[in-house]
């Protein structure tokens, strides 16, 4: 495959337009007394997650963990030693990459109460009731 000079530079406008959003990591640590990786971002903002969480890292040894490394840009973390990659700003915004941490989310938005959900479950209600799975009927 072959890249034009237009495709280069319009990747090059899309790279400078999404590091200008950030968020950038600067470093990133295991915290191994308390399970989590610490990822400090430029501006000086830290946020922590536990390792159980991150695809690829959930159930890998301390040793592997511990050895993290930043893309140059600083906008993902590399665990060489596990061939894993996470997005900083992915992780931000809660996309960890696995089916456990996506279930607890989905189990957090079910609890949610609001007047529009209450409706919704009424008019459902109406109508017989959540639809049935088809591929349980």
């Amino acid at each position: 495959m072959v890249i034009t000079k237009e495709q280069f530079k319009a990747a090059n406008v899309q790279a400078a337009a999404t590091l200008a959003r950030g968020p950038v990591a600067r470093a990133a640590r295991f915290d191994a007394r308390r399970g989590l990786i610490v990822v400090e971002l430029e501006g000086g903002c830290e946020f922590a997650f536990p390792v159980a969480l991150a695809e690829g890292l959930a159930g890998a040894p301390r040793s592997k963990v511990s050895k993290i490394t930043l893309s140059p840009n600083g906008l993902a973390l590399h665990w060489p030693l596990l061939d894993a990659d996470l997005y900083v700003p992915g992780l931000i915004e809660g996309a960890f990459g696995s089916r456990r941490w996506m279930q607890q989310i989905g189990k957090l938005g079910g609890q949610r109460r609001s007047a529009a959900k209450a409706k919704a479950s009424r008019e459902n209600g109406k109508r017989g009731g959540r639809p049935r799975d088809q591929a349980a009927a």
